[in-house]
């Protein structure tokens, strides 16, 4: 018996999906309920904080300040509006002094203080019918939202001759964790309904269409059970959600949308469902695990990062990258195993099949022949076009999240926007500096006076001493959070005392975080890029192709981080999106977004490279195989990248800034990258490499001919001058000769949906 005429070979996994399929499908069905059960009330368990550094300066000082001065750091505010009255009118300072002493007897209240106790300036609003009270509350982030739940109702509102309305950080963050979910909850209602649509199309048949959705929903419940144990160890973001969403859907609709299309192949083949499955595992199975390992390594480089915004990312999305893929390779497996060729029931292709051409991808060879016939031209123009819609991120400038992440019409939004415009020198917004260590007056004093002829300081109020430490709370000439109060923290840091001295406060948090992602970038970059390499490798066998890969994938990024700037930045289109710029981009968001897009990115880049690698093994044309390759996965990255970018714009529905920044700014970055670097630009510089293309030194070509990925078994790499030719049968050998690749031929039944969405 030849190789090629062996049967496929059946390893264990195979064997256990495809034999006890129902039973899978039973433990899967009660692993599900187990996760609904385990993942209920994640969100109110999650923090909508988590951007500053927690082994800081500012975070050591802030937490200092709180135990030593807890009166020192409010985080509450009630702006008490006199209407047409003036704030010192008797009326109204009798209501307003009844308010701060009923909110002083609240529980879980402290440091409670007013324009009308303290008499403060800054308290006071300079037209003179608005004053704040200010206090603070105690607890964690879970446990003082439950307190301002509590208190809310009964303050805010009609109080005789005032209105009151509630603000300051503590409601900034409760409302921001509140809309989330709201939005959340309305994005899932948009997306899943839009992309059923869009996945009937595709896959022609109804039945088809549904498994990717299944698959998605057991991912994003697990992924949420997963999330609500971490809750108990550490601390999470609720941002983390809408991660979870997008990828759990999009990352299973790409994995069952490449083997659903292999297992159609064999079926039509003649194949039994149960040696489709087995063939499809071996084949199709194998890039998914490949690529579902490119992406998770790509979020996991957000753990090497401080702040528990982005590491709570690179949890929700190792888990529903791990939990896509092993639904892909066990659940819809066992379904394919069960359904056979019910899985084309409901076929709704006829409606559109009259009305195209039989040929499968004609577009697309058409596509790939004129871009590399005129590769020169492809390869330089798309990469000016990319350059040029990246350089609005040259005039980045990075800021803190704060309540301009919330509509417009958000009370706490309100209310800081009120201080903002009305209030003398942004309460709230300055600086505090912690002295520790025994000083005299004379000491506090110079010191004092030291810091109030730094250039950039507005005002010096304190010390306030408490046994051995104290604290100044210093207010910045300009904005809380620009350049020039940044460039205080540092004057501040470095000004001498005779004493121990640490500064925290909104700019020192900001100046702080930046350091943080400054010193960790590197290593993220550069595990990104090694792993990214060695994976690639691995897959191909050759040295330029990993190169590429990183460079393209970066080059795709580019508009993403244009759009970003120009838009979220510098306010364009900020009234047809709902949103208002804070004129900068919140420091760790950046970083999420590349670590996020690039890792979608490899994941469309395996596909294709997967295929052109099996096609160069049959027949030894690199520019039949690019060709070839592009003609073959196309369509299935251009369906799978807009079903993905559909379900990344409806989470950009969401009326947090962040949130809207980061939906809208990956379904860019993924629709480039599909129509624009996949389609144009990478066989445009494939065909100008040539069939160097393939090369690698004589170790390297042997460390891959042992541990090297492939998706065929008939394909086999044979040295010469360093170039892999082929062993494999010829390409008309049916799929029961030798096992095809996912997007092998024969396809134009599996793909007739393609052509709907074309």
């Amino acid at each position: 018996m030849t190789e090629v005429d062996k049967p496929p070979r059946t390893g264990g996994w195979t064997k256990l999906v495809t034999a006890r399929p129902r039973l899978s499908l039973l433990a899967a069905l009660v692993l599900t309920v187990l996760a609904v059960l385990a993942g209920s009330g994640v969100a109110d368990r999650m923090g909508a904080g988590g951007w500053e550094d927690p082994d800081a300066e500012s975070t050591y000082a802030t937490k200092a300040l709180e135990h030593e001065f807890p009166d020192s750091q409010p985080n509450l505010l009630l702006l008490v509006d006199a209407g047409s009255a003036s704030v010192d009118d008797p009326a109204v300072a009798a209501e307003a002094e009844r308010l701060t002493e009923r909110l002083a007897g609240e529980k879980g209240v402290t440091g409670v203080g007013s324009y009308w106790v303290t008499g403060a300036p800054a308290l006071r609003a300079e037209d003179g019918h608005q004053a704040l009270i200010a206090a603070r509350i105690t607890g964690d982030e879970k446990l003082m939202g439950k307190t301002l739940d509590r208190l809310a109702p009964s303050f805010r509102g009609a109080h005789g001759p005032v209105e009151v309305t509630i603000g300051g950080p503590v409601a900034v963050r409760h409302e921001m964790q509140t809309i989330i979910q709201e939005d959340l909850t309305r994005a899932e209602l948009i997306a899943l309904p839009v992309t059923l649509v869009l996945l009937v199309m595709v896959f022609g048949s109804a039945v088809a269409a549904l498994l990717p959705l299944g698959i998605g929903i057991v991912a994003i419940l697990g992924t949420n059970a997963v999330l609500r144990g971490l809750t108990e160890f550490t601390d999470v973001s609720v941002f983390a959600m809408n991660l979870t969403t997008a990828l759990g859907l999009g990352l299973a609709i790409d994995y069952a949308l490449f083997i659903v299309r292999r297992f159609r192949e064999e079926m039509a083949a003649g194949a039994d469902p149960s040696t489709a499955v087995g063939t499809t595992l071996r084949t199709a199975g194998r890039t998914v695990l490949f690529s579902a390992l490119t992406v998770a390594v790509s979020l996991a480089a957000m753990l090497l990062f401080p702040q528990y915004f982005l590491r709570s990312f690179a949890y929700a999305g190792i888990a529903v990258v791990l939990l896509a893929a092993a639904a892909a390779l066990i659940l819809l497996p066992a379904a394919l195993v069960l359904l056979g060729k019910r899985v084309d029931s409901w076929d709704l292709r006829r409606l559109f099949r009259r009305a195209r051409p039989a040929r499968e991808g004609t577009a697309w060879t058409r596509t790939a022949t004129l871009v590399m016939r005129r590769a020169p031209f492809f390869a330089l123009g798309t990469t000016a076009v990319l350059v040029l819609l990246g350089l609005p991120f040259l005039g980045v400038r990075f800021g803190t999240a704060d309540d301009r992440q919330l509509p417009s019409t958000a009370e706490s939004h309100v209310v800081q926007q009120h201080i903002r415009d009305g209030f003398p020198g942004s309460p709230g917004g300055g600086l505090e500096v912690l002295a520790e260590g025994r000083a005299s007056e004379a000491q506090y004093a110079a010191y004092k006076e030291r810091i109030a002829e730094l250039p950039g300081v507005l005002r010096v109020d304190g010390p306030l001493v408490n046994g051995e430490s104290a604290y100044f709370t210093v207010q910045p000439k300009g904005e809380a959070v620009d350049a020039a109060a940044q460039r205080l923290v540092g004057e501040l840091r470095s000004t001498d005392a005779p004493f121990d001295t640490s500064v925290t406060g909104t700019a020192a948090v900001l100046v702080d975080s930046k350091d943080a992602i400054a010193e960790q970038l590197p290593w993220a970059a550069a595990l990104i890029v090694t792993v990214t390499l060695l994976l690639v490798f691995l897959l191909t066998g050759s040295v330029l192709i990993p190169i590429q890969a990183v460079v393209l994938n970066a080059l795709s990024l580019t508009a993403m981080f244009g759009a970003v700037v120009w838009v979220f930045q510098d306010g364009h289109l900020s009234g047809p999106l709902g949103f208002t710029s804070p004129g900068s981009i919140e420091t760790t968001l950046p970083v999420l977004m590349f670590c996020v897009a690039f890792g979608l990115s490899m994941d469309y880049g395996v596909f294709l490279l997967s295929r052109i690698k099996e096609e160069y093994d049959t027949t030894g044309d690199h520019n039949e195989a690019v060709r070839h390759g592009l003609q073959r996965t196309g369509g299935l990255i251009t369906a799978a990248a807009v079903i993905l970018a559909v379900v990344m714009v409806a989470i950009g529905t969401s009326r947090v800034t962040n949130t809207k920044m980061l939906g809208l700014g990956i379904a860019l970055a993924v629709v480039m990258d599909a129509m624009i670097v996949r389609s144009l630009l990478v066989p445009a510089v494939m065909k100008l490499t040539g069939r160097a293309t393939w090369w690698a030194p004589g170790p390297l070509r042997r460390f891959h001919e042992r541990f090297g990925l492939s998706e065929g078994e008939g394909a086999r790499p044979d040295r010469g001058a360093g170039l892999y030719r082929s062993a494999a049968p010829p390409r008309g050998a049916t799929s029961h000769d030798v096992p095809a690749d996912e997007n092998g031929e024969g396809m134009a039944d599996a793909s007739g949906g393609l052509r709907a969405i074309r």
